[in-house]
């Protein structure tokens, strides 16, 4: 094509799928228009040419047939649509059964050893003064259990899954997907059509939902705070990384008080921190079966808890079961009033690992986490509570070691072995999702880049990233030594969990009116409830911080700073390369050799526009005494999916006139894709896909001139593309014309052709042969990749400019500057020879 397409596209809901209808915008005049900017006009005939400053005024939105788009060519032959493989497949019962007993080793080990600190660090607090206090203790975890874990998460939250993902950053990309929230400007109307988008199809709540996303993509300021409280969400994430080993481990070691009696605190962090040290130093060999392995471990620890509150209850007091009865959380609030308010930060931590169970999700489906929880966990956590209440009921000076304490003589040691190896499992679990909650956050532009090492051929989201195992290690011991008190790591535990829970309330709140549209009553009274409730909650934890628990919160917020300052240099940078790009009447007034000479070959420009030409070409064409003959722009980008089909991989363009031998290539990927591919099987899939791109293109070109013979009026052929259906849609069923090639030679000056551009035949006698004209062009290509293929790599720097505030060149110039040297290369994350690459640097002022 002549020009690349639209910068803006116009806002609406995508099509399910690329084979289905759509749902586009017809303005006063009639004109039908989609997201790419192109118009079949119902008076004009052919499809209008479109630029960059075009914008509609006062659309409607209807519902229109399938497009084809040569931007577009993978997607048109996908039978069906992307799912999640849990989702998609019909398990037996006997398959779902196993498929839930795996869920125990990877999903609940972190909700599951909370029975070792919950009560020790409420009444660390709220110290117990009669059996009233142990009721109402014991009925404010039943019912936190009940509220949060259960009917929010199991219930609400596991369904706002991103196609199988759970997470913050799945939430985020969900939310993406349906409204141009990203502040990333590299969005592109073809995304739309990738067959694991399956967006909703408009409902009668579409109105409150389009409203809602038209004032999200009009605010900038909406859009920043969107993006920060994701930010916020996933530092928590991360920052639980870090209290997760902490706070499982010293507790489960902190049982040996209880069967050793010389063992004091000093022995409890020594043991503690060389299990840590092990833990860690054990994670780069994977997950790939921890759910096979650690699942009867854990299913063990579940019955010991199930079957210690039994004995408990039978031993010591049955009356505990009066905790059922809400009555006694007011009774506990009234006679310890501001006591009971600092111990919701420990009530809290029954709850804990809640978040894990949504983060987690991607490897099992919705239902076997559910059947898991409801018919197992909770039961044995319902029962493990309620028989240690049982045993304070009667002991009430062992509060410090309330689960230790509860324990049968003569199960103790075993308890305590089964309870150690639960701890590390729940922390190996933890580390393991703070890893894919940063590949997310990488793919979707807002974290640096590190190395990622797959550690399963099978699963690909099982993922090891040294430099963070490495960094959370030495944060974990920091938080060990110097915190060593159960009650202060479990306050801090409290911020990063309830941090997180806010967060996965809000956006699943967004995604209750936006995507899900159901009724705003429902919508409120989940926001409100559960907000509330975790607002109460963090300003409890949030009193108690003087005790060594700000560590955690200082932690946080500089991972989130590390990140925001990430993505808005990321986004300065690319909204630079936009402006500055080249402009396509300079490349046309160069001529097919571009000023200069074409040497044998296949150029790769590795860029990261996703639409026009980059700057630093002209750095390229300056530098160099020659260019390849062939030349493709490859961008690699991630779009807010989970996974992109291998067969929708790439999307091609044509770049100029034919004879530059030009294309544009977009590759995409989305957050949880693997780019397991070397440079040769890439360089492989790249020549295919440009190759079907080809025989397509030309294909088209035979339908208009097929269109050209016909004896019909412009005006009947344009109506013969429209179809009106009895119910009202109207469909479109032209495909796009490529007419810019029958102006090819108007802007190819006689000098500026090339030996190889004039053997070429002219438009005319293309549209006359034109099967001659494709096995010409598929052999140029051929002989091309025969020569080889070149990497061209640009170093693209930002720098503020001098009139910039103090602020802006300290960010810029120092800490953008400062994680751009430390973050992976580019050439190691493209996998570029280096025998194979060329770089050019470039600066720009911001």
């Amino acid at each position: 094509m002549a020009e690349e397409g639209s910068e803006r596209d116009n806002g609406g809901l995508a099509s399910m799928d690329s084979m289905e209808s759509r749902w586009v915008y017809q303005d006063e005049e009639g004109s039908y228009s989609d997201h790419e900017g192109g118009y079949v006009n119902g008076r004009e005939g052919s499809p209008q040419r479109y630029s960059d400053d075009e914008d509609n005024a006062d659309q409607r939105l209807i519902r229109t047939g399938p497009r084809i788009d040569s931007f577009d060519v993978e997607a048109l032959e996908i039978p069906g649509v992307h799912r999640n493989e849990f989702e998609s497949q019909d398990f037996t019962m006997g398959r779902r059964f196993i498929l839930a007993f795996q869920t125990l080793g990877v999903v609940f080990g972190d909700v599951g050893i909370s029975p070792l600190y919950t009560f020790s660090v409420m009444f660390s607090k709220a110290p117990v003064n009669g059996n009233e206090d142990v009721l109402g203790a014991s009925s404010l975890v039943l019912y936190i259990l009940i509220l949060i874990p259960l009917i929010k998460y199991v219930l609400i939250v596991l369904w706002a899954n991103d196609d199988g993902e759970g997470g913050t950053f799945a939430l985020y990309s969900l939310i993406c997907r349906h409204a141009k929230v990203s502040l990333l400007p590299n969005q592109l109307p073809s995304d739309a059509r990738i067959s694991s988008f399956r967006l909703k199809v408009p409902s009668a709540e579409l109105e409150r939902s389009l409203k809602i996303k038209e004032r999200l993509e009009a605010s900038l300021t909406l859009k920043r705070l969107l993006l920060m409280l994701v930010l916020a969400g996933t530092s928590m994430v991360i920052a639980d990384g870090v209290v997760t080993p902490a706070m499982s481990v010293i507790s489960a070691v902190d049982g040996l008080k209880i069967g050793v009696s010389w063992v004091n605190q000093d022995h409890v962090v020594m043991i503690s921190v060389a299990f840590l040290i092990i833990l860690f130093s054990v994670q780069r060999y994977g997950t790939s079966k921890i759910g096979i392995v650690v699942g009867p471990a854990l299913f063990i620890w579940f019955c010991s808890l199930g079957g210690i509150g039994i004995y408990n209850l039978v031993k010591y007091d049955t009356s505990v079961l009066k905790a059922f009865n809400p009555i006694h959380i007011y009774y506990f609030f009234k006679r310890n009033s501001t006591k009971a308010w600092y111990s919701l930060g420990g009530c809290l931590l029954c709850a804990t690992g809640s978040e894990a169970m949504f983060a987690d999700l991607c490897y099992f489906s919705v239902r076997s986490v559910q059947l898991t929880f409801i018919f197992l966990v909770l039961p044995c956590l319902l029962l493990g509570y309620l028989g240690q209440a049982a045993y304070l009921m009667e002991n009430h000076a062992d509060t410090t070691q309330a689960f230790f304490s509860s324990v049968p003589s003569g199960a103790f040691w075993p308890v305590f072995f089964i309870a150690n190896i639960a701890a590390l499992i729940a922390s190996r679990t933890m580390t393991t999702a703070t890893f894919s909650c940063i590949k997310q956050s990488t793919a979707l532009g807002c974290f640096p880049r590190l190395k990622i090492i797959h550690t399963s051929r099978k699963f690909m989201g099982q993922i090891y990233i040294p430099v963070m195992n490495w960094f959370l290690l030495a944060l974990t011991l920091i938080l060990v030594c110097n915190i060593s008190s159960i009650y202060e790591i479990g306050n801090a535990y409290g911020i990063a969990e309830l941090g997180v829970m806010m967060m996965t309330t809000i956006l699943v709140t967004l995604v209750m009116l936006l995507i899900w549209q159901i009724n705003i009553f429902v919508v409120m009274s989940f926001a409100i409830l559960f907000l509330g409730l975790e607002l109460t909650f963090f300003s409890s934890v949030l009193w108690s911080m003087g005790d060594g628990s700000w560590i955690i919160l200082v932690f946080a917020i500089v991972i989130f700073f590390i990140m925001y300052i990430w993505n808005h240099g990321s986004k300065l940078k690319y909204e630079t390369e936009v402006k500055q790009k080249m402009s396509m009447d300079l490349l046309r007034d160069l001529g097919p050799n571009l000023g200069t000479v074409r040497a044998p070959g296949i150029g790769l420009l590795y860029n990261e526009l996703a639409k026009g030409v980059p700057a630093i070409f002209g750095h390229f064409l300056t530098a160099l005494p020659a260019v390849h003959s062939m030349i493709i722009f490859v961008c690699i980008k991630y779009v807010p999916v989970s996974v992109v089909p291998q067969n929708e991989r790439f999307l091609f363009r044509r770049v100029c006139l034919k004879s530059y031998h030009m294309f544009r290539c977009i590759a995409r990927y989305g957050y949880k894709d693997v780019r397991k591919e070397n440079h040769q099987t890439f360089e492989q899939l790249l020549i295919e896909s440009l190759e079907k791109f080809i025989r397509r293109e030309a294909q088209e070109r035979s339908l208009e001139s097929d269109g050209d013979d016909d004896s019909d009026s412009e005006e009947e052929r344009s109506f013969s593309r429209i179809l009106i259906a009895p119910n009202g849609s109207v469909y479109s069923l032209g495909a796009p014309l490529l007419a810019e090639f029958k102006d090819a030679n108007k802007f190819i000056s006689e000098s500026s052709i090339s030996e190889e551009s004039k053997q070429e035949p002219s438009t005319d006698e293309i549209a006359i042969d034109p099967e001659q004209s494709l096995e010409k062009e598929l052999s140029f290509i051929r002989k091309a990749k025969e020569s080889g293929f070149v990497y061209l790599l640009g170093h693209g720097n930002i720098r503020a400019r001098k009139d910039s505030w103090f602020i802006k060149k300290l960010i810029i110039n120092y800490f953008y500057a400062f994680l751009r040297k430390n973050s992976r290369r580019e050439t190691a994350n493209l996998s570029v020879p280096h025998s194979h690459l060329i770089q050019v640097g470039m600066t720009y002022m911001v």
